[in-house]
């Protein structure tokens, strides 16, 4: 699994500080998520290939966290795409972006397929044989959610020469891999676990955008391995992230020790600081595994 962050401040975009927008690399899927202002030239910057960007997903509609989209849309049409692209995103956004293309008379050669989310509880959005997607509902100014990917579990691995010693034939490997006990030659019921061992622990990522400090989060993302979370303030300001509704980086390391998170990693951080060490000096009263986000920074887990 790996996670490349494109962009990490809060509001407007600057020379050298980008707006939310971040790809995970996660079974074989690139998927992006959220898209603000100068998204695709971070792709570029980052050598992620377009082409493989099959679905998208957006938080909210706030403009630093969707106003690189319809660009990016166009952009995928100029270069003459023929997959389909999938968008989840709040109930709305359709709506602008057909508007959009519309005026622009700039409709896709490709289809773009919505999903609206309108719901305020955690619901399973994705899915295929390798991966899960499921919202987080998050508290902020308007109606956000937060993404949880989960891979699912991994086939077993097999002792190869434990299985031909007990006589069974390779047609059954990839069912012993798959989890299903087996008839061997003899036609003894062989026990799946007497042959194989579990295979390497599935990974999971979620994405906290823009939010109050919420505990009602804690039950849906307990145990996650990684744990964007935002981080706009500092406890010093912490009457500002209460009155716009964005969290601290105690408040974010403080979700991720209830929730039992395995690292913590922050951004979304306010224009007001130039120095960042100060979020993890901070989130680390709290709670030790503690990254930066950086724009350009990738973290492979």
């Amino acid at each position: 699994m790996k996670l490349t962050i494109l962009g990490c401040h809060s509001a407007t975009p600057r020379i050298d500080a980008n707006p939310t927008s971040q790809v995970l690399d996660i079974a074989n899927h690139i998927f992006l998520i959220d898209c603000a202002e100068g998204t695709q030239i971070q792709l570029r910057k980052n050598k992620v290939k377009f082409s493989r960007i099959k679905h998208i997903f957006i938080s909210h509609l706030h403009g630093d966290h969707f106003f690189g989209l319809v660009g990016l849309i166009s952009t995928f049409r100029l270069l003459t795409r023929e997959a389909d692209l999938h968008i989840y995103a709040p109930k709305g956004l359709k709506e602008v972006i057909t508007l959009q293309m519309k005026l622009a008379k700039s409709w896709t050669n490709y289809n773009v397929i919505f999903h609206e989310l309108t719901s305020d509880k955690s619901k399973l959005i994705f899915e295929d044989d390798k991966v899960e997607v499921h919202t987080i509902p998050l508290n902020h100014r308007v109606y956000t959610n937060g993404f949880l990917f989960k891979e699912k579990e991994k086939e077993r691995k097999l002792d190869v020469n434990k299985a031909i010693s007990l006589n069974i034939d390779k047609a059954y490997f990839r069912k012993l891999k798959q989890g299903f006990d087996v008839t061997n030659e003899e036609g003894v019921l062989i026990k799946n676990i007497d042959v194989t061992k579990p295979g390497p622990k599935p990974k999971s990522f979620a994405f906290c955008s823009d939010t109050v400090y919420c505990e009602l989060i804690i039950p849906i993302i307990k145990d996650v391995d990684i744990l964007y979370h935002e981080s706009t303030f500092l406890e010093s300001h912490k009457h500002l992230a209460e009155t716009t509704k964005h969290s601290t980086a105690k408040q974010a390391a403080t979700i991720a020790k209830k929730a039992n998170i395995g690292t913590l990693i922050l951004g979304h951080y306010s224009t007001r600081y130039d120095d960042y060490e100060l979020f993890i000096k901070e989130a680390k009263t709290v709670f030790d595994k503690v990254e930066l986000a950086k724009d350009g920074k990738v973290f492979q887990f």
